[in-house]
């Protein structure tokens, strides 16, 4: 039980660093509609493979969590 909860942990920093190295909207700006611009770019090389590995590690501690509640 002890390996899953660290292995929680390392998912859940690993996670956090993905979502901050996204550089969609520069920040807070982008929330409150000053992103400038306003066309959508395609995502490619180390973007897109941050982004899939974002949607992953999200994935895997969603599974990790449910798998700590239901046991």
């Amino acid at each position: 039980m002890d390996f899953i909860k660290i292995l929680q942990i390392i998912v859940s920093i690993l996670l956090i660093t993905a979502v901050l190295m996204q550089n969609r909207s520069g920040g807070l700006s982008g929330v409150f509609g000053g992103s400038g611009g306003g066309f959508y770019m395609a995502k490619r090389g180390l973007e897109k493979k941050i982004f899939i590995s974002t949607i992953a590690l999200s994935i895997i501690f969603f599974a990790i969590s449910f798998y700590v509640i239901i046991k």
